[in-house]
């Protein structure tokens, strides 16, 4: 399976193993609840999916490679202590806690979070005088004399043999006790997830090309030859700093993330390219709706794979602003209900510092509570940042009432209302830009492209990424409902829509 089916598998695993019946006690006893085994080659997102899991399901994660593990460190200490059977005391050995049960608690004690994830990774790498011990752990959740906590499931990751020098292939007895989860690499499961983290055009473009080149591994005389799913994204992540700093990219800095000498060559000369496309086609002209007619000439005749860049390129553009304006509904959204509150309490008589307190206290349990997500694992680095951004808006508001001098609740409460009014307009001033730039965007493709299949590729991308189908779900495009037909956006949009209306106070 691809690593997105493998996920699915994962959660709703996970889900069944956490279900309870109406007693409180879980529906699988601890000992039917097969530890999974994640099998796949590097660097094709297994750690990736296992945060993304505990994130969505708003549980904790912890997670540890087995590979610089002894079996002092997993089990535990020896110590002697004294204990007394009948008349006699004798001198016992026992264990400390091990190291990775202490982690799991933890995390528990820091996160609040009761139930998660225990992640073991290479976990067939194990070494030789630990080996022994895994088959009690992956039956019994036991490392030495304790047991992983009640609400923890074991999900483990290991790769194939033929990848790793290291790993020990497990006997029957042993993966008879495991769910075996399969996983290879799949760029179109890979190109979903690589959309919404927003990696450079640059490597999604080429990888829409060279299909290819996503998932290489190979042996030679220098050894072997490997680019992974892994390395793409780490060097989209480097392109865009270096951009940002306007640093020079060279061949070597392109090496460094994909270790096969023809990859490397070839994307190093797509990327001259790609920067060529966007400044002789200048993207922002076109997106304005200026697009000049010796773009779209040159459009029209040229080839496919510079079509398909130049689609890429612009669609990203889009893509990026659609982002901000759902970030700053999201922060709408989120800081409503709060000055909703401040309204009844200001129309009810509330002075100026039960106004503000509202707000303070709101700030707080927000602080506290991403606080102990982001100790469990649970909070995502998307969700974090969006989450920062909602904490500094509603600090905004807290000045803007400090600074108003207002004597009572109710002036108090104008000049937050105030603020987050002119919040709504930029936002709305900000999505008819969005709009404007889509329309743009699909005239220009039909224009250029008239009936082909870049259109329907244009109208696939939009589909299938949640941002875009996001934001036309919220705001509408005139231009994509006309063209996509039985591409429609689900019905879900109609529900988002209606909340972007109530955002007025």
């Amino acid at each position: 399976m691809n690593i997105s089916q493998a996920k699915e598998t994962i959660k709703n695993t996970v889900q069944l193993y956490l279900k309870k019946d109406d007693y409180g006690t879980y529906r699988i006893p601890i000992v039917r609840q097969r530890p999974i085994f994640l099998l796949g080659a590097p660097g094709i997102g297994k750690t990736a999916i296992m945060e993304q899991i505990a994130q969505e399901m708003g549980i904790a994660l912890v997670s540890y490679s087995m590979t610089h593990h002894t079996r002092q460190s997993a089990l535990g200490l020896p110590f002697i202590t004294q204990k007394k059977y009948g008349e006699e005391e004798y001198s016992v050995s026992e264990y400390t806690m091990s190291e990775i049960i202490a982690s799991v608690y933890d995390t528990m004690e820091r996160s609040g979070l009761k139930e998660g994830i225990l992640f073991l990774d290479e976990i067939n790498c194990v070494s030789e005088t630990l080996f022994p011990s895994m088959l009690q752990f992956l039956q019994y959740k036991v490392f030495g004399r304790h047991a992983v906590p009640e609400g923890w499931v074991i999900v483990t990751a290991g790769n194939p043999p033929e990848y790793n020098r290291m790993v020990r292939e497990f006997d029957v007895v042993t993966m008879d006790r495991m769910k075996l989860v399969e996983v290879e690499p799949n760029l179109k499961a890979w190109q979903r997830y690589a959309g919404e983290r927003r990696l450079h055009a640059a490597v999604l473009n080429y990888l829409e090309i060279r299909q290819d080149h996503f998932y290489v591994m190979e042996l030679n005389a220098k050894g072997r030859s490997y680019v992974t799913a892994r390395g793409w994204e780490d060097l989209s992540e480097i392109l865009l700093l270096y951009e940002e700093e306007n640093l020079k990219v060279e061949e070597a800095l392109i090496g460094q993330y994909l270790h096969n000498e023809k990859v490397v060559k070839e994307f190093a000369a797509y990327y001259e390219l790609f920067n060529k496309y966007k400044r002789d086609y200048r993207i922002a002209d076109i997106l304005k709706g200026q697009a000049d007619a010796a773009a779209v000439k040159r459009a029209q005749n040229a080839r496919f794979d510079e079509r398909i860049s130049l689609l890429g390129m612009l669609a990203d553009r889009v893509e990026t602003d659609m982002q901000e304006v759902l970030a700053r509904a999201d922060v709408l959204t989120t800081v409503q209900p709060v000055l909703k509150g401040m309204k009844v309490q200001a129309e009810g008589g509330a002075d100026t510092e039960d106004i503000c307190g509202i707000t303070h206290k709101a700030l707080e349990h927000r602080k506290q509570q991403r606080k102990k997500l982001s100790a469990g694992g649970a909070l995502s680095e998307a969700q974090r940042r969006q989450e920062i951004r909602t904490d500094a808006f509603l600090e905004e508001i807290l000045q803007a009432m400090n600074a108003s001098g207002a004597g009572d609740g109710k002036g108090c409460f104008d000049a937050a209302a105030a603020l987050y009014t002119q919040a709504l307009a930029v936002l709305q001033e900000s999505t008819q830009q969005v709009q404007a730039e889509l329309k743009a965007l699909f005239a220009f493709a039909e224009e250029a492209f008239a009936e082909g299949n870049e259109m329907m590729i244009l109208l696939t991308r939009l589909t299938v990424s949640k941002t875009a189908s996001r934001f036309i779900g919220l705001f509408g495009s005139e231009e994509y409902l006309r063209l996509s037909s039985g591409m429609m956006v689900s019905e879900r949009s109609g529900a988002l829509k209606e909340e972007i209306l109530k955002l007025d106070l």
